[in-house]
């Protein structure tokens, strides 16, 4: 019996060591097919040359190694010398072809709707909420409320205003972190015509909510408390409900002339009386927050930099003073505020602001997803990948711009208008441009029209940029203002 009984339990230890490596087997089977599949994906065609990455994660970990210059990302430079202007790529497990070609990103852009429509990545989309809203009615309402007409009739002498209020106080400071402040300045600017003021009466400081709100968005979207990703959220969530709050105060105002405000909420809220059924109350949160949002963060890192760029070039600095200063010699009122015309004439302006927009590529590029499949050069875009146009590259390439990280306003005198169209996009392309495109222009250019006739500035401390894959200063940028002795 006992025989027997060994016997037996020998046997079954020998089927269930056979199951076991049947189905180790069956998993190893099934993992090298899944990577297979994972660094080949499906392609009517052949796809792109590139990489996949590793298996769920791509080349994420790459792609946010910070670069300690406002050069080209390491990661985008060593992948144009091996595979071309046009490669194939996977981030946070998404597909991507990624472009550096001035042409095919043309061509697309061109065809915007038809191959290509407007994407977000997961993170801005789930921060911002921006899949399905209608795009078109929240770009008007931005046009009406800080295109041309309006910067005309009314901005233009708010924001001068705005700006020497600004600058009178940090003169009064030791000194002053450039880019923290300037979003103070221009968040407070935004809400003044967004909500009339509302958000300065809270006890939030809002311009250290925004700049928390933008690393999280550039983070991995792990919503895991202790991760950037969650801290950006719970950011978000904060922020919107004292919006709600302020919007469902502002909706429950009697109608009346004197509770009239004439601000873009009272717009909005008048539309939303219409039919439009969209025009919910979680639509006008949403689109305020993201307003908002917009509205500080490009023109704050703009101007941190052109601080730090102008003052480390003394024959721009001498050029652009000569040229404000020349406006305020030709004035028949000296006492007279800037007008459009004077703005309009800012050439050398202009040049500066271009040149820190080139060099310091705010926006980590412009995003697409295919529509249908798209040949290029022999190969194939799929249907629903993810396109990135890399305007980074675009404003570093040596081919179009000379000396790419040498800060060179006076090259703007030579640049044709069809050489910007392919390879200058700081604020997008085409009909799709952003709306607040000209309103930050303005916003810049009236700050360095009081800036360097007013004031001088010197560096205290700070100044290190790093790229991952947008422009950060890690340490700040510590300034001293103070008046001009002319």
């Amino acid at each position: 019996m006992e025989t027997f009984f060994l016997s037996y339990i020998k046997e079954i230890s020998l089927d269930v060591s056979s199951i076991f490596l049947l189905v180790g087997t069956l998993v190893a089977i099934y993992m090298t097919r899944w990577i297979f599949r994972w660094r080949n994906p499906k392609c009517n065609g052949t796809l792109p040359p590139g990489s996949m990455g590793l298996p769920l994660i791509g080349e994420t970990i790459q792609l946010v190694i910070p670069n300690a210059s406002l050069d080209l990302l390491p990661f985008i430079k060593k992948r144009i010398k091996r595979y071309g202007p046009i490669f194939r790529t996977n981030i946070a497990g998404r597909p991507v072809i990624v472009s550096a070609d001035p042409e095919f990103n043309h061509f697309l852009l061109r065809h915007d709707e038809k191959l290509v429509e407007s994407w977000s990545m997961d993170t801005f989309a789930e921060v911002f909420d921006q899949v399905n809203h209608p795009r078109k009615y929240a770009r008007n309402l931005a046009l009406h409320h800080f295109g041309v007409e309006s910067l005309k009739s009314k901005l233009l002498s708010q924001m001068e205003d705005m700006v020497r209020e600004t600058l009178s106080i940090w003169s009064t400071h030791e000194s002053v972190e450039v880019k923290s402040q300037s979003v103070m300045m221009a968040v407070s600017f935004a809400t003044r015509q967004i909500f009339s003021g509302d958000l300065d009466r809270t006890q939030v400081n809002f311009a250290e909510l925004f700049r928390d709100l933008l690393g999280g968005l550039m983070s991995f979207p792990v919503n895991i408390p202790g991760t950037s990703h969650h801290k950006c959220l719970q950011i978000q969530k904060k922020v919107k409900i004292l919006i709600r709050e302020l919007v469902r105060k502002r909706v429950a105002e009697p109608d009346s002339d004197t509770q009239h405000h004439g601000d873009l909420l009272d717009h909005i809220i008048e539309d939303s009386k219409s039919t439009e059924s969209f025009l919910n109350e979680d639509f006008i949160v949403q689109l305020m927050f993201g307003l908002l949002f917009v509205s500080s963060e490009s023109v704050s890192t703009t101007l941190a930099l052109a601080f730090k760029l102008i003052s480390e070039h003394p024959l721009v600095l001498e050029e652009l003073t000569a040229e404000h200063d020349n406006i305020l010699k030709n004035r028949e009122n000296s006492n007279s505020t800037l007008a459009w015309n004077e703005y309009k004439s800012m050439t050398f302006t202009f040049q500066v602001i271009n040149e820190v927009l080139r060099l310091g590529n705010i926006a980590p590029g412009i995003f697409r997803r295919a529509l249908k499949d798209i040949p290029i050069n022999g190969y194939t875009i799929p249907s629903g990948w993810v396109i990135v146009i890399a305007s980074s590259a675009l404003h570093l390439n040596a081919d179009q711009f000379e000396d790419p990280l040498q800060f060179n306003p006076w090259r703007w005198k030579e640049i044709q208008p069809s050489m910007v169209a392919k390879c200058y996009m700081p604020f997008g392309s085409g009909m799709k441009q952003c709306a607040g495109a000209e309103y930050s222009r303005v916003l810049l250019a009236i700050f360095l029209h009081v800036l360097v006739t007013k004031y001088r500035w010197v560096k205290v401390k700070g100044g290190k940029i790093v790229r991952s894959p947008i422009v950060r200063f890690p340490e700040g940028f510590h300034y001293k203002i103070s008046e001009r002795n002319n």
